[in-house]
């Protein structure tokens, strides 16, 4: 008797601070699993990313939750603490390297947006990383093609016209996390930039509030 041939795993990783993850991010990630028939979507929050050393506003355990909540019963997302489990700056390739090594059967796809597209050199190992995953990069409707001149010498003209080939084309949102933050600091309303839950959760726990500092008021 033959045995069946075991159908390997796609999984997509969408990394990033995710403070507070909002509907732009969901967006993006649903357009991620369909574009490219993902099994699975998981959504990696950085501990502390390379590009901003300074530490988030919110703590590890409310992002952590803010995008459980966010995701809610998605049977095509998740979240994975694996970085903010190992602590310290979190790089990618180090990511990539214990998920392969725990899931053989898996096949990886890295979303990044065009934006990044240009530090990407500047990333540890980043030909290493380009040799584990398949390179997704999200260009937002409107804007220019990216610039693919960032990926020589660190990507091999196979993998560069692979990368050009899948690029994932995503409507222009002009949302960002740090807007939100001011927006609440702000009294101002968050409604419909994220997820009705999230928003609760963050009224709750008082996020992103000026802290009170009573030396200042003598």
């Amino acid at each position: 008797m033959t045995r069946g041939i075991e159908l390997r795993k796609k999984i997509g990783l969408f990394g990033g601070s995710f403070d507070p993850i909002h509907v732009g991010h969901l967006i993006i990630a649903e357009q991620f699993r369909e574009g490219l028939a993902l099994d699975e979507v998981r959504i990696v929050p950085a501990k502390v990313s390379p590009f901003k050393t300074e530490s988030p506003p919110s703590s590890d355990k409310d992002r952590l939750e803010m995008i459980r909540l966010a995701i809610g019963a998605n049977p095509h997302f998740s979240v994975d603490d694996s970085e903010i489990r190992r602590g310290g700056v979190s790089y990618t390739v180090d990511t990539v390297r214990a998920m392969q090594e725990s899931e053989p059967q898996s096949d990886f796809y890295l979303l990044i947006g065009a934006d990044s597209l240009v530090d990407l050199k500047k990333w540890r190992e980043p030909s290493d990383l380009l040799s584990r995953v398949q390179l997704v990069v999200a260009r937002r409707g409107g804007m220019p093609d990216p610039d693919w001149t960032s990926l020589m010498g660190i990507a091999t003209p196979a993998q560069i016209e692979a990368i050009q080939r899948i690029r994932l084309d995503v409507p222009s949102m002009e949302i960002a996390s740090r807007d939100i933050q001011r927006r609440v600091r702000e009294g101002r309303s968050v409604r419909y930039l994220v997820p009705a839950a999230v928003e609760a959760y963050a009224k709750e726990h008082k996020l992103w509030l000026p802290t009170f500092d009573p030396k200042s008021a003598t």
